[in-house]
């Protein structure tokens, strides 16, 4: 039921686009801070690697994150430098002007867990909760936006080049 109302509901489309500026703009002042201040993970990575998420045991509970923090991240910290605010940036206006939001969600949810499995909790499980809804919302989530007018169009484009639409023209 709730899943239908989100996914189907104009009202439902009116919650999601309020939502949407919120955690757009979140996102959008997230990344244009690190953008113009400034922004080294170094310190960051170097402190999730050297005290990473543990039970009350000692044991790791993320040794693969750990293990990818430590051999690719850290020594890419250059890239990850320029990808971590530009995907906030990014993320955010998606969010805010309702362009491929499914995917703003997804990428926004992707580095939430990222920064929680790094030990980090800060507003990431509410931007959790939040980007999930839009998420579980697909089209409706941006059907007060871009998406509203950029769908038929990439349908038309998808439906065009796929497999069934070729196998029609033959």
């Amino acid at each position: 039921m709730i899943h239908t109302f989100l996914r189907e509901n104009v009202y439902a489309a009116g919650l999601l686009l309020l939502l949407r500026l919120y955690v757009g703009w979140e996102w959008l002042t997230a990344g244009y801070h690190k953008l113009m201040d400034g922004f080294d993970a170094k310190g960051f990575l170097t402190g999730a690697i050297s005290k990473p998420v543990t039970d009350q045991g000692g044991e790791l509970i993320y040794p693969n994150f750990t293990a990818f923090l430590e051999h690719f991240a850290l020594p890419n910290v250059k890239l990850i430098n320029i990808l971590i605010p530009l995907g906030e940036v990014l993320i955010g206006l998606g969010f805010i002007v309702g362009a491929l939001t499914a995917a703003a969600a997804f990428f926004g949810l992707l580095m939430n867990f990222m920064f929680m499995f790094a030990g980090t909790v800060s507003t990431n499980p509410w931007l959790i909760l939040l980007g999930g809804l839009i998420m579980i919302a697909g089209a409706n989530g941006g059907r007060l936006g871009v998406d509203y007018y950029a769908a038929p169009f990439v349908r038309k484009l998808f439906h065009k080049n796929s497999f069934h639409g070729a196998k029609q023209q033959s």
